[in-house]
């Protein structure tokens, strides 16, 4: 529920407390002696669902821009007149409990930091990432999205287009846009830092790092988690509960990639730079585009109604522009998504071939169905520097075998059986064995 406070404009005392008595509204009406040309000011309680259309009301009998309306949170109304307005209002099917317009503006813009705090925490945020990218310590990763305010830009952006304020939607673009740039650079500026003082091995592979490969082969789940998150931004800013909680889910999905772009950089690795960019960038665009449609969904329009037209033009024009953009780049998605189908389907194919040959009903008979496969390694390598798509290269079959077994012909049989499996005979098949009893 909330507390609003207005300022009655001389001459429209009568007007606007007649309004408030039609709704059924209780009110207090003090004097205003500051001789600004106000008559009074009216203080009065509405369930969140009404301050949007008492509001509207207001305005249409002539509350202007001169006037100024404040919106405050209240705990507890102990009224019979307040509980009859807010049944009122919770049977209507056209309310719910999305805030007012004005008081959506208020909370994106709040969310939007001073660009001194954004920059700073932005910068600390992706080093704290690439400290956890390279050391794969997914709590570090975690910690470093809980500070991350990137939340504010996204929100601001959408908020800025659906109630057709330029200055609102270009501050939330301009955030976005330079702090996803920050953070790439403070990434890099600190793994190349690493890098030079030695603190890691000098033969070190950024992408032997679980954490990192994550970012390396994003398919289209990954942009289901932006979507989400994007939705979840705008339902908990439009229901007026609090942000932080979702703040950090969508710097999941914006901060480790940016940082990993970063450590990219650093090492010099195109394809890193290239697959986690892409990951950033389509997330990032995804997130806007679900925060629009929802706001939209939600019924938020501009305050005027002759300007509905011009926000409703500006929010497709971007919503077209977000979608041709991240279709251009699903087409690596995709990419990479086949590419996770087919890797997978190899790994089960080489797999299920090796259990053959110990198989005593297997082509082999019981000849080789006293020994055990231990492990098995599939290797693939990238094809191309594009859509990553990868190719096996090599197998690693670790056999126990019991003692004095005989192993002759089985890396033979072993080759046989993965070259056909994999469908490529350029196939490096490497057999080791260890030795084991039963007892």
């Amino acid at each position: 529920m909330r507390l609003v406070q207005v300022t009655i404009p001389a001459g429209k005392k009568e007007t606007v407390l007649s309004v408030l008595d039609d709704e059924g509204i209780d009110y207090v009406l003090t004097d205003e002696t500051s001789g600004r040309k106000y008559t009074g000011v009216v203080y009065f309680p509405l369930p969140t669902s009404a301050v949007e259309p008492i509001l509207g009301r207001l305005r249409e009998v002539g509350l202007n821009d001169h006037a100024y309306t404040v919106v405050l949170s209240a705990e507890t109304v102990v009224s019979r007149q307040f509980e009859q307005l807010e049944a009122e209002y919770a049977a209507d099917e056209e309310t719910d409990d999305r805030i007012a317009r004005e008081e959506l503006k208020a909370r994106a813009d709040d969310l939007a930091s001073t660009w001194p705090t954004y920059t700073v925490m932005t910068a600390v945020s992706a080093i704290i990432a690439t400290a956890g990218l390279l050391l794969d310590s997914p709590a570090t990763v975690v910690g470093s999205m809980v500070i991350a305010p990137l939340i504010g830009p996204a929100m601001a952006a959408a908020v800025g287009s659906v109630v057709d304020d330029d200055e609102l939607f270009s501050r939330g673009i301009r955030m976005q846009v330079v702090g996803m740039a920050l953070a790439v650079v403070a990434a890099a500026v600190f793994a190349k830092a690493i890098d030079l003082l030695n603190f890691i091995p000098a033969a070190f592979d950024p992408t032997s790092i679980g954490q990192i490969r994550e970012r390396l082969n994003p398919d289209f789940l990954s942009l289901a988690v932006a979507l989400g998150s994007g939705v979840a931004g705008a339902v908990a800013l439009t229901t007026g509960v609090s942000t932080a909680l979702v703040g950090v889910m969508i710097a999941v999905a914006l901060v480790p990639p940016a940082a990993t772009v970063g450590i990219g950089i650093a090492y010099g690795d195109p394809s890193m730079v290239l697959s986690s960019g892409i990951l950033a960038v389509v997330n990032g665009l995804s997130i806007n585009l679900a925060a629009l449609l929802v706001l939209w969904y939600s019924g938020y329009r501009p305050e005027r109604f002759f300007r509905e037209a011009d926000a409703r033009s500006a929010t497709i024009r971007r919503v077209a522009f977000i979608v041709a953009v991240i279709a251009l780049l699903s087409v690596f998605l995709g990419g990479v998504t086949y590419d996770s189908y087919q890797t997978a389907n190899t790994e089960n194919a080489v797999e299920t071939a090796v259990g053959e040959v110990f198989d005593a009903d297997g082509p082999y008979g019981a000849r080789y169905a006293e020994m055990s496969v231990f492990d098995l390694e599939v290797e693939f390598v990238a094809e191309d520097p594009v859509f990553l798509l990868h190719d096996p290269e090599r197998v690693v079959v670790t056999v126990g075998i019991p003692p004095d077994a005989s192993t002759n012909g089985l890396a033979t049989a072993l080759d046989r059986q993965v070259v056909e499996a994999s469908g490529d005979p350029s196939v490096e098949v490497q057999v080791r064995y260890v030795e084991f009893e039963r007892t």
